[in-house]
């Protein structure tokens, strides 16, 4: 049984089931997406009273109640489907923090569930018997709508919710205390127990902490449900103080409608007075406005959370670009970052530093696994401090031998540094694979590099140039490759970084 299509058109649609959606399942049905909530039942008996049930159900006409457009009663198919609400559920809503809710948006809330549970209650429908934070459904521009009313005899429990589970006593925490006790409950409900489940809601849009949140006890869903029950003074409600309220009579109200005794709560009809006084500012200019002030709100939320992700997507980008920079010289890092090829660079000649520990392994030896860590630790943080100052690349720490490279950056055109890396040796550096670390080619200019490096007299003539250096003869010494060559021993310098 459908409304305006056939059993067989529900069918078709149902096979394009969004399982993206995060709220509820949807299909489409005349071009439209439409909710779809499953029938948990083998099969369905079409009578006189189904046929009246449904034919209520269909005549409803109201801003803020969800429209039924049909059902579908054919096996393995079988649905109601009713229109859908982008937002997802009033629960889903106050559970995002990045939706921010004035007290104007909240009573304006309060307002579309009192005008929802009115009309029903004014209906044919009479009560809906499971009013609840997720049955209360927003659409695209915030407007609140109440879903699943009537049609009791095709709404079945969850199968997924086992009796006696977490879930199962949690779906009873908005239902009044009187019902509660009842041995067999009337699917759907009272009109009074309607009032109470509305105070339970207004509490979630106070706190936004969940439903039935205690500020001082920590209860599971079924020790809850029992000190309700139970019906012991002082009652058992959640909390609610009046510091927490923008006024202490909004307090009075909720106070007044999860009232142990039914006939104390106030009709649905005498709320929407008591409410609508209390929202001074949005009872301000006419439905439009109200709706436009909605908007513009949600559009301030959406332009905040955009700068928020903003800055986090740029602060991750930094520091992928920072450990980039600490893996590749810049230029070949920047070049990789804008997407570009990294070419093959040669330079005529570089200089390389080593350095070594003086009786590293003696001293390891005498250390714990945590001193030497630390040790190498401070010591090599020192050096990248300092050759962060210059036009240095470090290559690699293996142990205690660091390892660095000066113009290897970018073409040096100082004239006299370039002479400093002639007498040093030649380095070409490819760039092998962007997944990879830079992979460098080196010729005998590291061979000649070794830490404790006898400086050879080229090299010292060009020390003595700047006069701060201390160096004394060490003689000739044997480089692989290259004979006896006269060195020097690098004994400090008066220069300090």
């Amino acid at each position: 049984m459908t409304s305006d299509c056939s059993g067989d058109t529900i069918a078709v649609h149902l096979s394009d089931v969004v399982q993206r959606q995060l709220f509820t399942k949807t299909g489409y049905y005349k071009g439209a997406i439409v909710a779809i909530k499953r029938i948990n039942r083998s099969s369905i008996n079409i009578n006189k009273p189904m046929l009246m049930a449904i034919k209520r159900v269909k005549d409803l006409q109201n801003d803020h109640v969800v429209r039924f457009l049909g059902a579908c009663i054919d096996p393995p198919n079988m649905c109601i489907v009713t229109e859908y609400c982008q937002k997802g559920s009033l629960q889903d809503v106050l559970e995002n923090e990045q939706i921010k809710l004035d007290w104007m948006f909240r009573y304006s809330l309060m307002q579309d569930i009192l005008r929802g549970m009115s009309y029903l209650h004014s209906s044919e429908i009479r009560s809906h018997g499971n009013l609840k934070s997720t049955n209360c459904v927003v659409d695209g521009r915030f407007v609140l709508k109440i879903t699943d009313f009537g049609l009791h005899a095709l709404r079945t429990p969850d199968p997924d919710v086992e009796e006696g589970s977490y879930a199962y006593y949690r779906s009873f925490l908005w239902t009044a205390p009187e019902l509660l006790r009842m041995q067999q409950r009337p699917p759907e409900g009272t009109q009074k127990g309607d009032v109470y489940s509305f105070a339970v809601i207004c509490q979630e849009i106070v706190y936004r902490m969940g439903v039935f949140f205690m500020s001082n006890i920590d209860l599971g869903p079924a020790e809850i449900h029992e000190k309700v029950k139970n019906g012991v003074k002082p009652y058992f409600r959640p909390t609610l103080e009046e510091s927490d309220c923008p006024c202490d009579e909004l307090a009075v109200v909720i106070r007044r409608c999860w009232a142990e005794d039914p006939m104390e709560r106030p009709d649905f009809q005498a709320l929407k007075s008591i409410i609508r006084k209390l929202n001074k500012d949005g009872d301000k200019g006419n439905i439009l406005d109200n709706l436009l002030s909605r908007m513009e709100q949600y559009a301030n939320n959406l332009e905040a959370l955009v700068e928020e992700r903003t800055a986090d997507y740029l602060e991750q980008k930094k520091k992928a670009e920072d450990l980039l920079y600490m893996m590749l010289p810049k230029s070949v890092a920047w070049q990789l970052i804008r997407g570009e090829s990294v070419a093959a660079e040669v330079f005529e000649s570089v200089t390389i530093y080593f350095s070594d520990i003086c009786g590293f392994t003696a001293l390891s030896s005498e250390s714990t696994p945590f001193q030497v860590v630390d040790l190498l630790n401070d010591l090599y943080t020192t050096f990248d401090t300092v050759i962060e100052k210059f036009d240095v690349y470090k290559v690699e720490t293996i142990g205690d031998a660091y390892m660095t490279k000066t113009a290897i950056k970018a073409p040096d055109r100082n004239p006299f540094r370039v002479g400093v890396c002639r007498c040093c040796g030649v380095k070409d550096a490819p760039v092998l694979s962007v997944r990879g670390h830079s992979q460098h080619g080196v010729q005998d200019g590291v061979q000649r590099t070794t830490p404790e490096d006898p400086r050879e007299s080229g090299h010292q003539e060009i020390l003595d140039t700047f006069g701060t250096f201390e160096l004394e003869l060490r003689g000739p010494v044997e480089m692989k490759g290259k004979g006896a060559i006269t060195t020097y021993w690098l004994r400090g310098s008066g220069w300090h970084l």
